[in-house]
């Protein structure tokens, strides 16, 4: 933001930084807050590496509610978003079931990702499903949904009024489940990744439990209305969980080989281009042909040519941290570092890259002028708690 002599132009309004409903519960920890695309979050308790041990190692709680929530409903739903996004919301049959996909402009390029919920088929108002996007798109991607979704006649409500909490860790589902009463712990118990129930506590709070995450491990995303937020942190706390901040989730999702939307990839890269080809759906059938999403024609174009770049795992075995913005050198070309981080868990650097396509040879990074080697591998780095592989 521009400054004139030290102070703001009076005529420029300065933005509101936008707190959860949890905030004063981090503050009350002892949080160490930070801005997060205009969000006041935490970004540790005390030892981001305590947090990320704690979550690897047994059950870890975020605060997630900067997530935006968007309820979707009407007879044409469906329909709206199989244009929508890349991958095909025809393989949600059953409710509860969820699905990882891009939203993509006209070029391929990916606008947000995010998860789709098909929350109830045939209601009152027609089929209803539940998006879940990034904090900091909301604006463009609400914009976007609402655009596409007038010739539908598709009802787009931001739910506004939910917190969330992701709850995570190989012990995670289980400290969860002992807070539901018997039916709720029992449909909740029988969800499989990448499912969603509605279910209540033993005190009577409903809650939307979704097995999902973004950190590597089993556990629940927990969606509450905010009236209940503060009770439903303070009752995970009671039962283990350890809360745990963004820096911890960001050194989590890198391990486990999960992409930050506007560091990974963004509205100038294709899903191909970002290592996320499985998401997408290149679906039709003889009758009415290929399902018409928007981007499709590009990516057409790159699943049979080949895309230009792609994204790779990198480790360095010497000392030093892979930071976003170095420089790669390869081969074939140069490239950039995407995520980087120091591994808690490997105890080496890691990192995500985007290169040229083609015979990569020997890689280096450029840190500070120094050429220093490093290792094209697969990634995930870590699954569910375990190093992989080659790594």
């Amino acid at each position: 933001m521009a400054r004139d002599n030290g102070r703001f132009p009076l005529a420029q309004a300065v933005p509101m930084t936008q707190k959860t409903v949890l905030n004063q519960a981090h503050r009350a920890l002892g949080a160490r807050m930070v801005d997060f695309g205009g969000w006041d979050m935490p970004l540790h308790y005390g030892s981001q590496v305590d947090e990320h041990h704690q979550v690897r190692r047994d059950a870890g709680m975020f605060d997630v509610s900067h997530m935006t929530v968007v309820d979707l409903e009407g007879p044409r739903t469906r329909e709206f978003l199989r244009g929508l996004v890349a991958n095909s919301v025809d393989k949600l049959v059953k409710p509860g079931k969820a699905l990882y996909t891009c939203m993509l402009n006209p070029k391929g390029g990916v606008i947000d990702d995010l998860i789709v919920y098909f929350l109830e088929q045939g209601g009152r108002h027609g089929d209803k499903f539940r998006l879940i996007v990034n904090a900091a798109t909301r604006d463009k991607d609400l914009a976007w949904i609402e655009a596409q979704a007038k010739a539908f006649d598709v009802n787009v409500t931001e739910r506004s009024e939910l917190a969330m909490i992701a709850v995570q860790g190989p012990n995670a589902r289980e400290r969860v489940l002992g807070l539901l009463n018997a039916a709720g712990a029992k449909a909740a118990g029988k969800l499989t990744r990448f499912s969603a129930a509605e279910v209540m506590t033993r005190d009577g709070m409903p809650l939307f439990v979704a097995r999902t995450g973004y950190t590597g491990e089993d556990g629940f995303e927990v969606v509450v209305a905010e009236p209940h937020a503060v009770a439903l942190w303070n009752a995970l706390l009671q039962a283990g969980v350890k809360p745990a901040g963004l820096g911890a989730r960001d050194t989590l999702r890198l391990e486990a080989g999960m992409n930050l939307y506007g560091q990974d990839m963004d509205e100038t890269v294709s899903p191909y281009e970002a290592a996320l080809g499985w998401t997408v759906a290149l679906d039709g059938d003889p009758d009415s042909g290929p399902r018409a999403f928007i981007g499709r024609e590009a990516l057409e174009r790159q699943h049979a040519d080949g895309a230009p770049r792609q994204m790779v795992g990198l480790v360095m075995d010497d000392k030093g941290v892979l930071r976003h913005g170095q420089k790669v050198l390869t081969d074939a070309g140069e490239g950039e570092i995407l995520s980087g981080t120091f591994s808690p868990t490997i105890g080496k650097a890691i990192a995500f890259a985007r290169i040229p396509v083609g015979a990569a040879g020997n890689v280096r990074v450029d840190i500070r002028g120094r050429e220093a080697p490093v290792r094209l591998v697969k990634f995930p780095f870590v699954r569910e708690g375990r190093v992989q592989d080659g790594i």
